[in-house]
């Protein structure tokens, strides 16, 4: 799609589909965000600090700040009244975040040799390297050694349940040519 000078492009709002992963990309916004909650996880708190490890822009900074205090991912408060000044902290919802922030530095440095690993993850009290994966909370096993596939849930609206039986359908035709168990 070729976007004409001048014009932006709109984006298209996701925040009411039923995919819980569009939904939160649409939640997250854009690449920005993620840096920032990063940060934030990391223990920063001050635009100052924000602006400096990211070199960002103040003005696109101060949007991305807003639009994550207006989601619900970190809340803003006074630490000075003269002069005003505000710092950002998150929230539970933003906490949550870590969970995504660790599987993109995972996935970020899967096919990386260790020595070529410009940011690990360390256990603060041993010093060990940590290598984050998704577990499944029942049972703890991990994800990957799981066959896994989503599925339409209890919620879901017909165009859903439409889809999600059609690549049933699908995988089951593919599995009965490959000869694997269903």
């Amino acid at each position: 799609m070729a976007i004409a000078r001048g014009e932006t492009m709109r984006r298209t709002d996701l925040s009411d589909a039923e995919c819980p992963v569009a939904r939160s990309v649409d939640e997250l916004g854009d690449w920005w965000s993620l840096l920032i909650l990063r940060d934030a996880l990391d223990g920063m708190r001050r635009f100052d600090e924000f602006a400096d490890d990211l070199a960002i822009s103040p003005a696109m900074l101060t949007r991305r700040l807003r639009t994550l205090v207006e989601r619900g991912l970190m809340e803003r408060r006074r630490y000075s009244e003269r002069p005003e000044r505000f710092e950002y902290g998150l929230t539970d919802r933003g906490r949550a975040s870590q969970s995504v922030v660790l599987a993109l530095l995972a996935w970020g440095n899967h096919d990386l040799d260790a020595a070529d690993r410009a940011v690990v993850l360390v256990d603060r009290d041993s010093g060990r390297e940590i290598e984050p994966v998704l577990v499944d909370a029942a049972t703890g096993t991990p994800l990957s050694q799981l066959r896994l596939e989503a599925t339409a849930g209890p919620a879901a609206g017909p165009e859903t349940q439409r889809r999600f039986a059609s690549r049933t359908d699908r995988r089951s035709r593919r599995d009965r040519e490959r000869g694997e168990p269903r």
